[in-house]
């Protein structure tokens, strides 16, 4: 049986997509007005006063003077106070529709990965912009990409993709935004995606917490999406209470990995230490990618790191790649959950990636990205990333097995993600 809390935050999810997409739809011909989300960009360099050339420095130690220092001295927001529309002009500018076209003609989803990531910094720095601030003196970054919903058709590269959002709710020194995608397809306009993020605010120097203007509910169905962020907060922190890095499998869990290590057992010989895959399956361990990367200065976000949406693009293309060698068919991204910045990437890192299908159910993968970076002067590894894919194929794709018991912990985390994207 379903949670309360589960059933409750997808009523709220869908009351909350639906009431923004009523309110927030507008005719296709009017997208050409929205400003592009190239144009935000360059608004945000001067709004975060970032540095114009890699090598040069910007002071910016001056704005700690305009930190506040308790959050009760903010400014109470609304959600409306936030909300800003953008558009990405695929229709109108053919140079730009091969940055974001794939081999299929429809829509690279790592480009609008990088694109949600600087709309979710745009709409964080909105909600906290005071009466004639030129420039910020908070620094604002992504600490969680909680859920992306996907719809099952895929989206053209020859219309025009309307972006909308809005801080959906605070804490003392985080936010919620929520963000919609809408494009024409039919001649209607139609919710494509669905996105919460995760972000929380700094200090100038990016050392320490800032506060954030809280957010209020001015009507009834806001309240209903105040009450949501409540409630994923709460229900964070009982899945990091329930993680398998913590807790031991549950009977049921446990039960299952049983059956799958002794159905792979040798018929043959009355051993545990010798293992035979089942007929039309895969060990998981022949079932993943590993890919390493530079970190160059292009791909610099607003605080000379490295660009948090590069990384979710190279993430997801190396999942999509994995999909697609296991699958032998074409694959479609439905659901991203659970996307952690652990620690920031330096410029001039080594990021190793690594991706792995950890679990299958029909025509459905489930995908887990693992990135390292390693400073190349000590050799040092650190976790800084770990991404959750949910994709579908066309058909039934072959199940994974487990080898070791590292790979059942993947299984089981990587069935907890698919139990999660097929309950919403």
């Amino acid at each position: 049986m379903m949670s309360p809390i589960k059933s409750f935050l997808m009523l709220a999810r869908y009351r909350s997509a639906f009431c923004q997409f009523r309110k927030n739809v507008r005719c296709c011909s009017t997208l050409q007005n929205l400003t592009s989300i190239k144009e935000l960009r360059g608004r945000l360099h001067d709004l975060a006063g970032a540095q114009k050339a890699w090598g040069t420095v910007s002071d910016r130690s001056e704005l700690f003077n305009h930190l506040p220092k308790d959050q009760s001295s903010l400014e109470v927001k609304s959600m409306k106070d936030s909300y800003q529309e953008a558009c990405i002009p695929l229709a109108s500018k053919s140079f730009l529709r091969e940055k974001y076209v794939n081999f299929s003609n429809t829509i690279r989803i790592g480009r609008i990965l990088e694109d949600l990531d600087t709309f979710a910094v745009w709409i964080s720095y909105q909600h906290n912009k005071r009466t004639g601030e030129k420039q910020s003196p908070l620094v604002i970054v992504t600490a969680l990409v909680d859920r992306i919903d996907l719809d099952s058709t895929e989206m053209s590269a020859d219309h025009d993709i309307k972006m909308t959002g809005n801080v959906t709710w605070t804490g003392r020194t985080s936010m919620q935004v929520s963000m919609n995608l809408m494009q024409v397809q039919g001649g209607v306009m139609r919710n494509k995606l669905n996105a919460v993020f995760l972000m929380v605010a700094r200090d100038p120097a990016n050392k320490g917490s800032a506060f954030v203007n809280p957010v209020k509910a001015e009507t009834s169905e806001e309240e209903v999406i105040l009450m949501e962020g409540k409630a994923v907060t709460q229900k964070r922190k009982e899945q990091s209470q329930q993680s398998l890095l913590k807790v031991a499998p549950s009977n049921e869990e446990s039960t299952l990995i049983h059956q799958l290590f002794s159905n792979s057992l040798s018929k043959q010989t009355v051993s545990f230490s010798i293992r035979e895959k089942p007929e039309n399956t895969v060990w998981m361990e022949d079932a993943k990618l590993k890919n390493i990367i530079i970190c160059f200065p292009e791909q610099r976000n607003l605080y000379n790191k490295i660009f948090g949406g590069y990384l979710m693009r190279k993430a997801i293309e190396i999942a999509f790649a994995v999909a697609l060698v296991h699958s032998q068919s074409k694959v479609i991204f439905r659901c991203i959950d659970n996307i952690t910045f652990q620690r920031p990437v330096e410029v001039g890192s080594l990021l190793y990636l690594s991706s792995r299908v950890t679990y299958t159910e029909g025509e459905f993968m489930q995908v887990r990205v693992h990135a390292e970076v390693m400073t190349p002067e000590t050799g040092e590894l650190h976790t800084t990333n770990s991404f959750n894919f949910t994709l579908a194929s066309k058909s039934v794709v072959k199940p994974v097995i487990p080898k070791t018991y590292g790979e059942f912990m993947l299984y089981l985390d990587g069935r907890r993600h698919f139990q999660e994207f097929k309950d919403s």
